[in-house]
């Protein structure tokens, strides 16, 4: 049978600390000692001295129990050493595959790349570090008090032993019978808190959006649904912790319950000592009690965490294998793009972003692309720059398809702006000529002037002064002002422009954007003011599923919603 991912991802880890693991295992055994002889030497005390009034012998027997639990502190003392080399070095390896695996799906280009951030994968390894050292640490310890309790009473007396075994076992069958239910469960509590997160990222992302289109309760009522879905998995997990109750009477109260009230009839009729009666009794409170207890708490929560995000560490490292190399290369003679059914999730159990979507952009058309926040504006600007590939359907430039086109030829042709303004430390030159280093002085004149930028120059101290790391010494418009007339000096016919005028007043969007579409090149501009839109010869508005395509006039007229935001806007 094969082992669950989850396992073999733990084994492929903790494989190089067999040495640590089997001195913590020595150890461990080493520590159950005294729970494995507590019963009989308390049996031989009381009927092989106090009972037999030979009190000395009696306390010579305790004495023994007392050096045993001496030695079983010192082999405590020695776990912890071997549970550190064990486990310690488990977080580190997790991290190198989860973070090696994420840059291949990335770099890949496969579904699901984005879903789980990078740094999301690496706490959940420091997680799964936490949450298996604190089982190695008190699990181990109080389980293996459980068996060894189980093991001394079988020696004290088989008959007691089967009799205590008995409903023990089937505690735990009960346990495990509801234990694939507690992980459905609680695996539904972790994909509902990682929904959380998306939502509420993509509702931070586009404030701007809501705010411009008042739509505050819709994005409310957005993070609201997923937050209610979470606490309606919170509460169905919480219902499966019910069977803690019957665990806990068939393993624990029952055995312990019926030997005491039995103890008369036992000692009477069947031969029973009253040591053999008492070293039962410490055996079930004292060994057999907090093991099970730990089971059903710590295997209901420590355990059952570790497995569920043991098994979604395994899904993030489950590299897909590598795509067939592609074909020869197809140069492109023409530069419109076109989108054919296009349909872009970001992992297999998400709903898509982009669904059926299709669209065709002419070269040299300047296109506006409008929306509420979260319906996959950015996304579809990823998906035309080749950046992300769709699950279905295509995207062609000049009628090849992305995938078949040369990547050097595609970066040139295509130039995509984000919001985030990347600046470099060097001279301004150096910056703005990044896509044309060969840019002559009145070519960056005449991009400086047409995006706007020219007062910022001058302020600088002209085209050789320094640009500190990060841009520090320039406001959020200006930076966003040198990656327009970088854009405007690169050779792409096609230039996406991702809210990258978003810190500039709109006179100056304006300005930028007139800039770029005049050129002759094709401008597509995924907009954060709805001027944009009447700007732009067509405007693409998407809703969820739904998506319209027209000229600002038209959708004015035949699109309730693209009206509302006009209207919203003005106001």
């Amino acid at each position: 049978m094969t082992a669950p991912p989850a396992a073999r991802l733990l084994h492929r880890h903790i494989r190089g600390q067999w040495p640590a693991l089997r001195r913590l295992a020595a150890w461990s055994a080493l520590e159950s000692v005294p729970a494995f002889a507590s019963g009989l030497l308390l049996a031989h005390a009381i009927d092989h001295g106090f009972l037999a009034g030979r009190p000395l012998a009696g306390l010579g027997w305790l004495a023994v129990l007392a050096a045993l639990y001496v030695l079983g502190a010192f082999a405590t003392g020695r776990v912890y050493p071997w549970l550190a080399a064990a486990v310690e070095p488990l977080r580190d390896s997790l991290v190198r595959e989860v973070v090696t695996a994420a840059l291949h799906r990335m770099s890949d280009g496969a579904a699901g790349a984005a879903g789980a951030g990078v740094s999301q994968v690496t706490e959940q390894a420091e997680a799964v570090r936490t949450l298996l050292g604190t089982a190695l640490r008190n699990v181990r310890q109080l389980l293996s008090a459980g068996v060894a309790a189980l093991l001394g009473l079988a020696l004290l007396s088989p008959p007691l032993a089967l009799a205590a075994g008995v409903p023990v076992a089937l505690a735990l069958g009960v346990f495990a019978a509801f234990t694939g239910l507690q992980v459905r469960r609680y695996r539904a509590v972790i994909r509902e808190a990682e929904r959380i997160g998306e939502t509420a990222a993509t509702v931070v992302h586009g404030v701007r959006d809501v705010a411009a289109c008042a739509a505050e309760e819709r994005a409310a009522a957005a993070v609201g649904t997923v937050i209610d879905a979470q606490a309606d998995a919170l509460r169905a997990y919480a219902r499966t912790r019910l069977v803690r109750l019957p665990v806990l009477a068939l393993g624990v109260h029952l055995p312990l319950l019926a030997l005491l009230l039995l103890s008369p009839y036992l000692t009477a009729r069947h031969g029973f000592t009253a040591g053999q009666i008492a070293g039962a009794a410490g055996y079930l409170v004292t060994g057999l009690q907090p093991g099970i207890t730990v089971l059903v708490d710590a295997g209901g929560t420590l355990l059952l965490s570790l497995a569920v995000i043991l098994g979604r560490l395994a899904g993030v490292c489950d590299v897909p294998p590598a795509p067939p190399p592609p074909g020869p290369a197809v140069p492109v003679r023409s530069f419109g793009v076109e989108a054919d059914r296009v349909t872009f999730a970001y992992s297999p159990h998400a709903a898509p972003v982009v669904a059926d979507l299709s669209l065709r952009v002419p070269e040299g058309t300047h296109l506006a692309v409008v929306g509420p926040s979260g319906t996959g504006k950015s996304t579809l600007a990823n998906l035309l720059t080749g950046l992300l590939r769709p699950q279905r359907g295509r995207v062609t430039l000049g009628g090849v398809p992305l995938d078949d086109v040369d990547p050097a030829q595609l970066r040139s042709a295509v130039a995509l702006i984000p919001q985030e303004s990347y600046v470099f430390a060097a001279t301004l030159r150096d910056n703005l000529a990044y896509l044309c280093p060969d840019a002559t002085a009145g070519r960056l004149d005449e991009a400086v002037d047409a995006v706007g930028l020219a007062d910022a120059v001058e302020r600088l101290g002209g085209y050789d002064a320094a640009v500190p790391p990060g841009g520090a010494s320039l406001s959020q418009g200006e930076r966003q002002l040198i990656t327009l007339a970088r854009a405007y000096l690169s050779p792409a016919a096609i230039v996406v422009l991702d809210e990258a005028t978003s810190h500039l007043h709109p006179a100056a969007e304006a300005r930028a954007e007139l800039a770029l579409a005049g050129q002759g090149r094709t401008l597509v501009v995924i907009a954060h003011r709805i001027t944009s839109a009447e700007r732009a010869d067509r405007v693409l508005l998407l809703d969820g599923p739904a998506a319209v395509h027209g000229t600002h006039e038209t959708l004015l007229r035949d699109s309730p919603l693209y009206a509302e935001l006009v209207g919203h806007w003005h106001t």
